[in-house]
């Protein structure tokens, strides 16, 4: 691979690109938030070095591996366990010359920019990534892995990742958490409660779901105020360690407060196993209610990830489980849906909503309005399909004119493969800069100004966004 142009991603008119290159290299190594994603607290604790490029780059980032799905190759080969323990690919070099020789297929893709910027900036390596460089390039990351600056915690501070969160279940236990708190470590990283398992009565171990939560929480959860006092005392323990933010990963954003009996009926319905879709659906709507009063009261951000239909290849899921790329945006509607959190939480200056969508359509004719008008209410930045050039260049133009960009919360990452936090937010910053040096050219707003809201979107939106 040539060394990457320091003008990538820029418009090539000369007087635009000249004012998002010094726009990009006021912010480039500006420290970096990553408030949402899924890296594994086992890393931090532990802080073993890396097994193998392989395991690094490949095997946790299901961005990499549904895109090679798509062309025919087996998830087995890509060593993707299986969750009936049969046989998959082991030999990490065999994995990474699969994805070598396939790795074409990414071209114009976000993951290689991603990966091009992993290569060249944090390894240095010169040659194109390709079938026939692809032991050589395997040998250089797997010879630097083996050097103390890539262990997991120094990764964090090489790349001055000020503070990242993990998400995690309702009843985990947070011990590597612990570790990393005990350890005398100047890294932050912290926890993100996600209770889905346990507030999605459709979830299919949600019955022994709620006995592991009452048995983490001491007490049988044999009615709905029980189950609510269980949630309200892990997020408090979620607190106590750290976190700043709960997230929910919901099919539909609506929002219900029911009666206190019809919630207690139907929580009763659910343990009985005589639950019906109505009763589900109407259940999630009151219990993001509940999680917006919560919130109120203990501080905690206030995530929600609708528009997704999870695990939508059964075959998949079945044989593999979840979160191996197939997860796909539907149609949401929020204006409706989210009518009632607003009217009773959405005034609330105390209380922090950021919403995600994977319905582009939806940030001009809803989303950038509501933004634009309740206090509570942030925008997540482009997320899963839309974490791309071209994505996060229409979520800017989509949004800014009505919510302005002090009504979202900078980027995040939302990324199971850590090395590809900083090559993340090295892109977004670039097609931020981007985006707001076509603001200049046109006179839109002046050169001193661009540069504040490129601070902004950079770091200081998502530090006090989260609470950071």
């Amino acid at each position: 691979m040539s060394r990457l142009n320091k003008y990538r991603y820029f418009d090539p008119e000369p007087g635009h690109r000249s004012i998002a290159y010094e726009l990009y290299s006021g912010v480039k190594d500006l420290p970096i938030i990553s408030p949402h994603g899924h890296t594994d607290p086992r890393w931090f604790a532990e802080n073993q070095a890396f097994p193998d490029p392989t395991n690094l780059l490949i095997s946790p980032d299901h961005y990499v591996f549904r895109l090679l799905y798509s062309q025919g190759v087996q998830l087995e080969d890509l060593g993707i366990p299986r969750l009936d323990g049969k046989a998959v690919e082991r030999d990490p070099q065999k994995i990474w010359n699969l994805f070598a020789k396939h790795y074409y297929l990414f071209a114009g893709t976000p993951v290689a920019a991603w990966f091009d910027h992993i290569f060249y900036e944090v390894f240095n390596i010169q040659e194109r990534f390709s079938e026939d460089t692809a032991l050589d390039i395997y040998n250089t990351i797997a010879a630097a892995l083996c050097t103390p600056e890539f262990l997991p915690r120094n990764i964090l501070d090489r790349h001055n990742i000020e503070v990242i969160s993990t998400t995690d279940d309702a009843m985990h236990s947070l011990a590597h958490h612990q570790i990393i708190r005990d350890a005398g470590w100047k890294g932050r990283v912290i926890p993100t409660f996600r209770p889905d398992s346990v507030t999605n009565l459709m979830h299919p171990d949600w019955k022994y779901n709620i006995r592991e939560l009452g048995e983490v929480v001491g007490r049988e959860l044999n009615s709905f105020t029980a189950f609510i006092q269980a949630l309200e005392d892990r997020r408090a323990f979620f607190k106590g360690m750290g976190a700043t933010a709960t997230d929910h990963g919901v099919h539909s954003p609506y929002t219900e407060s029911l009666p206190a009996s019809e919630a207690e009926e139907i929580y009763q319905r659910g343990l009985s196993g005589h639950l019906s879709r109505g009763d589900a659906f109407r259940f999630s709507g009151h219990m993001l209610m509940e999680m917006a009063r919560m919130s109120t009261e203990d501080g905690l951000v206030m995530q929600i990830h609708p528009g997704v239909h999870r695990n939508h290849n059964d075959l998949i899921f079945q044989d593999f489980g979840a979160d191996k790329g197939a997860d796909i945006p539907v149609q949401v509607e929020y204006t409706r849906n989210l009518h009632s959190l607003l009217n009773k939480f959405g005034n609330n200056p105390e209380f922090k909503l950021i919403v995600f969508t994977l319905d582009e359509t939806n940030y001009t004719r809803e989303l950038a309005p509501l933004a634009g008008h309740y206090p509570a209410l942030k925008l997540g930045p482009a997320w899963w399909f839309n974490d791309s050039i071209e994505g996060m260049t229409r979520f800017r133009r989509m949004t800014t004119e009505t919510a302005s960009i002090y009504n979202t919360v900078g980027f995040n990452d939302d990324t199971r493969a850590l090395l590809s936090i900083p090559a993340r937010h090295d892109l977004s910053r670039r097609v931020d800069s981007n985006y707001l040096a076509s603001l200049v050219a046109t006179h839109a707003i002046d050169l001193e100004t661009a540069h504040q809201m490129s601070r902004a979107l950079a770091y200081d939106l998502a530090k006090t966004g989260y609470n950071l």
